[in-house]
């Protein structure tokens, strides 16, 4: 991954038009492959782990990683839209994969631990499942983080919540965990760069409901989107002064990721 932004402010006005892709880009990256428990059974009776997260949790090519809130997912689906309408770039939304953590766990816990009776679920049982999915799942969005060239956080009240000028505060474990993994992923410059540019990185994800606890989030290492840098972006869709760039290119420009004079052509 080669940059991360923190992007605010972005509303359903500025991407009204893209709505109906949206839905259409999501459906493309929904797993609709559904296999039972016993093809992944290996021969002392276990599962293996390893061929149920590449079959639940498959990577993809993607040029951005879209890190948001569940409550935003229509909006982040018509902005992952734009950027392949207007850009030609692949935009990978998190959210694609949560529904699939859960259908995966339901599956396992109906087999392996339901009690006696089969009415309810064993405590302990159920905390050892949800333990591997959940780590199948952290495992698979970080390997999407890594291989992704950019990472755009949308940052809404609904993701994050900020008590003062300073302090951000999520209450979601897995936005917690994400951006403090978008702290220590490996840098890699584009392919298409000569020399190592300065860059950062970020991820976060939804957020559950059923229980409220808090974490403090460091968004520091963020570069700020703004929604004039994204309007700019958007009617810059040609030329640069007269030579052709990469989009994303042309996004770390604007955002001072990238420092033109230094830039190789």
């Amino acid at each position: 991954m080669f940059a991360g932004f923190n992007l605010q402010g972005l509303d359903d006005e500025f991407l009204s038009s893209y709505k109906g892709a949206g839905e259409a880009v999501y459906n493309q990256q929904k797993n609709k492959v559904r296999k039972e428990l016993d093809r992944f059974a290996l021969d002392d009776g276990s599962l293996d782990g390893s061929a149920l997260q590449d079959d639940w949790f498959p990577t993809i090519e993607a040029d951005i990683f879209l890190s948001h809130s569940h409550g935003d997912q229509k909006l982040t689906m018509a902005f992952a839209a734009m950027l392949k309408e207007e850009f030609g770039l692949t935009a990978f939304i998190d959210s694609c994969v949560w529904g699939y953590a859960d259908d995966l766990l339901k599956k396992i816990d109906d087999v392996y631990c339901k009690n006696e009776t089969g009415a309810t679920y064993n405590y302990n049982q159920r905390n050892f499942s949800t333990s591997h999915v959940h780590m199948m799942l952290s495992s698979a969005l970080t390997k999407m983080m890594d291989k992704a060239e950019c990472l755009i956080f949308v940052n809404t009240p609904r993701s994050i919540t900020t008590r003062d000028a300073v302090e951000a505060k999520t209450k979601s474990p897995w936005i917690y965990s994400e951006i403090a993994t978008s702290l220590v992923l490996r840098k890699k410059k584009p392919d298409r760069h000569d020399s190592l540019i300065k860059h950062m990185k970020f991820e976060a994800a939804e957020k559950k409901q059923t229980l409220d606890v808090s974490y403090n989030v460091d968004l520091s290492h963020l570069t700020p989107l703004s929604m004039a840098d994204l309007s700019l972006w958007h009617h810059q869709v040609g030329e640069i002064r007269g030579w052709n760039t990469h989009p994303l290119d042309r996004l770390y420009l604007i955002t001072r990721v990238l420092d033109f004079k230094t830039y190789q052509r």
